[in-house]
């Protein structure tokens, strides 16, 4: 049996575990609208935030591990089962309610990604030629452009799934540069190939359009658009590109499996509801929108002049009062 299972289910349970502890920590900061790197130094103040990033690069090197010999179909969609794992955490530890329809989604998840694990075919990746590497640089180059637009626009759920698809985009394309990556034969090759580069430019950004992303207010739509634009165009090039595998007479099986995976999470941005207290950004937007209230206005004079007095209402006073004997 290949390492690449075992790699393959321990990554799942850390990027479950990264996942969680990022948006427990994202949560506590107050929320960003521009597309700032500054958030992440301030998240780094956070141990919380700084064990997230901790179970991140280990789930990261583990699918390096992984993607080594099994396709990049199976490795890409068994990291959307990771918010399984998160999802059960956030309902354990911090009490998140969630709707059948997300609980059915979930299980749907799980089934897709055991008929992906049963018809993966374990292979040895190509290598990805100049043009396909100058083609990821422009390719992040867009995602943030993009990121910086969305980060001042959506707010809320909406804002969540754009956010978190664009940071999945940007994982999904470290995830390609590392599979050939993952041949390198020593620390020279590795240290001059320029994919390297490229995994670490990608990474930063997808982390920093994640924590953006679940503070607008749901976790699971943020995680779920994530692992949905990290599963699909990476699956793609790996096996257009990489020399990805299917095992002979199972590829039904791959297709409904993917297939699955990925309508799930998609439905779970659909369905998904906010699970944090309203974004502070929300509430600004709407007092920016309001009318201005008027004050009641004063009239200054009026406040240093005693009211006049009523002329009546003084001779009634003096007549019912009593007279002396």
């Amino acid at each position: 049996m290949s390492a690449g299972w075992f790699f393959l289910a321990v990554m799942i349970l850390a990027y479950g575990l990264a996942n969680f502890l990022q948006a427990v920590a994202a949560n506590r900061e107050r929320p960003t609208t521009t597309f700032n790197p500054r958030l992440l130094l301030k998240l780094a103040a956070h141990k919380t935030y700084l064990a997230g990033i901790g179970f991140q690069i280990l789930g990261f090197l583990l699918a390096i591990g992984a993607r080594a010999d099994l396709p990049l179909f199976l490795v890409q969609a068994a990291v959307a089962a990771g918010l399984g794992v998160t999802t059960l955490l956030g309902v354990v530890f911090l009490k998140w309610r969630l709707p059948r329809a997300e609980v059915a989604l979930l299980a749907g998840l799980s089934l897709g990604v055991v008929a992906l694990v049963v018809s993966a075919q374990p292979s040895v990746s190509r290598d990805l030629n100049t043009a396909s590497i100058l083609s990821l640089a422009g390719f992040w180059l867009l995602i943030a452009v993009a990121g910086w637009f969305t980060a001042r626009k959506l707010y809320g759920v909406p804002g969540s799934v754009a956010l978190g698809s664009l940071a999945g985009l940007a994982f999904g394309a470290a995830a390609v540069a590392s599979r050939p990556l993952a041949s390198a034969i020593d620390v020279t090759d590795l240290l001059s190939n320029p994919l390297l580069y490229m995994i670490i430019v990608q990474s930063l950004t997808g982390q920093l359009l994640l924590a953006l992303a679940m503070q607008r207010g749901s976790t699971t739509a943020a995680v779920a658009s994530m692992d949905a634009a990290f599963a699909a165009p990476a699956a793609g090039v790996g096996l257009l590109l990489l020399g990805d595998q299917i095992r002979p007479g199972l590829e039904w099986l791959a297709a409904l499996g993917f297939a699955a995976t990925l309508g799930t999470v998609l439905a779970l941005t659909r369905y998904a509801e906010p699970q944090h207290h309203p974004r502070q950004q929300e509430s600004d937007a709407l007092e920016a929108q309001a009318p201005p209230r008027e004050l009641p206005t004063m009239d200054p004079i009026a406040e240093l002049v005693p009211p006049a007095i009523d002329a009546s209402a003084l001779d009634k006073r003096r007549e019912d009062k009593p007279t002396r004997g």
